[in-house]
């Protein structure tokens, strides 16, 4: 009996950054792995369901409560679905929703379902990243086990210099194996 392919929920919120998780399916696709996307709403105004359906030819999960055929709520099938959950871009407010238990949306229901490892690249501008708040509620997340990739430092949308992008999809999929390795034995 052959093993079955890796599976991801990825979960893309609203954040410029948002474009770079188009590249991402397509290269998680490229390794064989099964990629579920879970979009915010926040996160279509910067790119299209059209987009993820393409790349990862599954469906988009959007709301927490869509018309389905399936008995079981969606974010509930998500969360066992996953072998990891990477929410790339991860907003600062999706962060403390995190960090506080909230679920208040799809991802963040998907988010505090979960029992699978949960992998998170922050991207935001520096004041926000900065912010005591928003480090507070990362360091919440990793006393918890949330891989959090490190943010990268360069241009920023906001047209700064500063610390706050995206990591690079080779930093955020390394860390994704890391926790697909950490549930090995």
């Amino acid at each position: 009996m052959s093993k079955r392919p890796t599976r991801i929920v990825l979960g893309v919120t609203g954040s410029i950054a948002a474009y770079k998780a188009a590249e991402l399916v397509r290269l998680m696709v490229g390794r064989g792995w099964e990629v579920s996307v879970v979009m915010t709403r926040a996160a279509g105004r910067f790119v299209g369901e059209l987009t993820f359906r393409t790349l990862s030819r599954r469906p988009v999960a959007l709301e927490m409560f869509p018309e389905s055929e399936s008995w079981q709520p969606e974010h509930l099938a998500l969360a066992e679905w996953g072998d990891v959950l990477l929410i790339a871009p991860c907003t600062a407010n999706v962060i403390a929703k995190l960090a506080h238990g909230l679920a208040d949306d799809l991802l963040s229901a998907v988010a505090l379902a979960s029992k699978k490892p949960l992998v998170i690249a922050p991207a935001m501008n520096e004041g926000m990243w900065d912010a005591v708040a928003t480090q507070n509620n990362v360091q919440a997340l990793r006393v918890r086990g949330v891989a959090v990739v490190e943010v990268g430092t360069g241009d920023l949308a906001c047209g700064y210099l500063g610390r706050g992008r995206l990591a690079s999809l080779e930093s955020i999929l390394r860390s994704v194996e890391s926790k697909l390795g950490a549930g090995e034995d």
